[in-house]
């Protein structure tokens, strides 16, 4: 079947709809409601206006569809591809041109759609060649993710914006999600358009597969007793005080044994078969879809990771639970820990990067290696101002997590740079509420009060720790066991390391047919006995973690 119709101002024609495959006009309607921002008002012009056949439909017009669908049809009948598979045509009846508009199936399309139940699952690693010293196996194209995933009309991310700040490029990819109406951001900071681009895109993506299921459905509701035996205990991943969960309005509920939920299945390294993870634990807004219940804990996108195959995945979502497990523990912990100079870094741009930062805004930039027992390179850097303007913010922060120190100081900086730009911006304005939340931690809510909370010179003093030595001796950045040409063989050693400190890696398979699309996989990785990152200091999450015995400090964390 091959749909003509007329929409206010336009013909559209197709999709080309198949009984082999998916993809139909409830697709196109569904990506279209979701990424043309003025999509809903659209839709209740036309529900209340009910338009005739329009005027600009002219006999040019009408012949242009007819030639149009006419093309379309002798593609079908013969050996080439029409224009139409995965894609509408629109005709602009007021200047008569036309623009092609690609769609992916929605795998929820109540029309096509047909998830596979989800089941046990076990990941097939195999060996992967880096690409180069990168922890990544191929080359992307900028024009390829955006021919796939990028179109105002029917596509997955709306159109991108970019620009500069902290000395860096930024592009901005925002990506509606189908749990609820939100937008999720993905955001790529680098010394180049287009590298920030396509960052971006990747970011937006690996956002996709953590907010909801869409590559299997849910099946196994159960309490944890009756599946005890392939279940990840959910107290593991750390919980919120206790006091919190009986608190007015408390978003959490409390974690019993015999409390039925949701549960999706991921694999366990330690125990090297498939386990059972809360849903809510693996996707940060399932609570909100149909049916969705009430989280035991605040979860965020932690440990989410977007790759061009599992195993890269799975490494690059284990860097990020490392990275803000490191940060916490050296908060949480007071830990002291060595301070970097990036004038010691074999890669000169690294020392330019912390120079570019200081010269655009003022601040000092220090950088400490928080690396913990496993020894996965982590870093923490920290904007600071030493001339202590009134109207400008004390401090900023960032961390960073890779396979050599120098690549997750460089990480990190490329955070820092923007971040502190942005809270420079807004601190004169919210100076006042800076102050409030360092005598009240109670006020801080959001993940931007985290930072505006160390933009105020009253909180200073909790960062004694690692400030006290900013001009003592300065550390090298030493060589890596991770500089292999074998990215799989680097994953391996980083889980085993991760084990041996006595914790877990669990993997959960997030990738989604869009991901398929692009030749890419996603995956959720977390890591029992990790310090989870949340944000807002009612819902830190510090208890049952072994590695934290007694806090030294319950202050507000400072990362972004």
């Amino acid at each position: 079947m091959l749909p003509v119709r007329t929409e206010l101002g336009r013909v559209v024609v197709g999709p080309l709809e198949r009984p082999d495959g998916p993809g139909c006009r409830a697709c196109v309607r569904i990506r279209a409601a979701r990424v043309q921002p003025d999509a809903r008002k659209a839709e209740a012009v036309r529900a209340r206006h009910t338009p005739g056949p329009s005027q600009w439909l002219t006999p040019l017009a009408a012949d242009l569809v007819e030639s149009l669908v006419a093309s379309e049809t002798a593609a079908l009948a013969g050996d080439a591809e029409p224009r139409t598979a995965n894609a509408v045509l629109e005709i602009d009846l007021a200047t008569l041109e036309v623009t092609r508009h690609r769609f992916l199936p929605e795998p929820l399309c109540p029309e096509c759609g047909d998830l596979p139940p989800d089941g046990p699952w076990e990941p097939d690693l195999r060996s992967r060649r880096k690409l180069g010293d990168s922890p990544r196996t191929r080359e992307i194209e900028l024009d390829a993710l955006l021919e796939t995933y990028v179109d105002g009309r029917t596509g997955m991310i709306r159109p991108l914006k970019s620009g500069t700040q902290g000395g860096l490029t930024v592009a901005s990819a925002m990506l509606p999600i189908r749990a609820g109406t939100g937008l999720e951001p993905g955001v790529g900071r680098t010394r180049s358009y287009t590298a920030s681009k396509r960052t971006a895109v990747l970011e937006a993506l690996e956002r996709y597969g953590g907010v909801s299921p869409g590559g299997r459905r849910t099946v196994v509701t159960s309490a944890y007793r009756d599946v005890a035996g392939h279940a990840v205990h959910p107290d593991s991943f750390g919980t919120h005080p206790e006091e919190n969960y009986d608190r007015p309005g408390f978003a959490f509920r409390r974690f019993t044994e015999d409390t039925v939920c949701r549960w999706v299945w991921g694999y366990s390294f330690a125990k090297a078969q498939p386990v059972l993870v809360p849903e809510n634990q693996v996707y940060y807004y399932a609570r909100h879809l149909p049916g969705g219940e009430q989280p035991f804990v605040f979860e965020v996108s932690n440990g989410c990771a977007l790759g061009s195959c599992l195993e890269e995945a799975i490494l690059h979502g284990l860097l990020e639970v490392v990275e803000r497990d490191a940060f916490l523990l050296t908060w949480h912990a007071r830990r002291e820990v060595p301070l970097l100079d990036p004038a010691l870094a074999r890669d000169p741009a690294l020392a330019l990067q912390a120079a570019a930062i200081t010269a655009e805004t003022g601040h000092r930039v220090l950088c400490f290696d928080t690396t913990a027992e496993h020894g996965i390179p982590s870093v923490w850097v920290m904007a600071v101002d030493a001339e202590g303007r009134a109207d400008r913010p004390a401090t900023a922060h960032a961390a960073g997590s890779a396979l050599t120190l120098e690549q997750a100081t460089m990480n990190a900086l490329s955070e820092l740079g923007p971040l502190l730009a942005d809270v420079i911006r807004r601190y004169p304005e919210e100076r006042d509420r800076a102050e409030a939340m360092v005598r009240d931690p109670e006020q801080v809510l959001t993940m931007h009060d985290h930072s505006l909370l160390y933009a105020a010179p009253g909180a200073a003093g909790r960062l004694e720790f690692l400030t006290g030595r900013a001009d003592g001796p300065k550390s090298g950045f030493g060589a890596s066991r991770f500089t292999g040409d074998d990215l799989t063989a680097d994953l391996r050693v980083m889980a085993d390391a991760v084990i041996e400190a006595g914790m877990d890696v669990v993997a959960v398979d997030q990738t989604t047919p869009e991901h398929l699309a692009g030749g890419f996989s996603c995956v959720k990785v977390l890591v029992p006995g990790a310090l989870p990152m949340t944000f807002g200091h009612q819902y830190r999450r510090l208890d049952n973690l072994p590695r934290l015995p007694a806090a030294r400090t319950t202050d507000p964390h400072p990362f972004p």
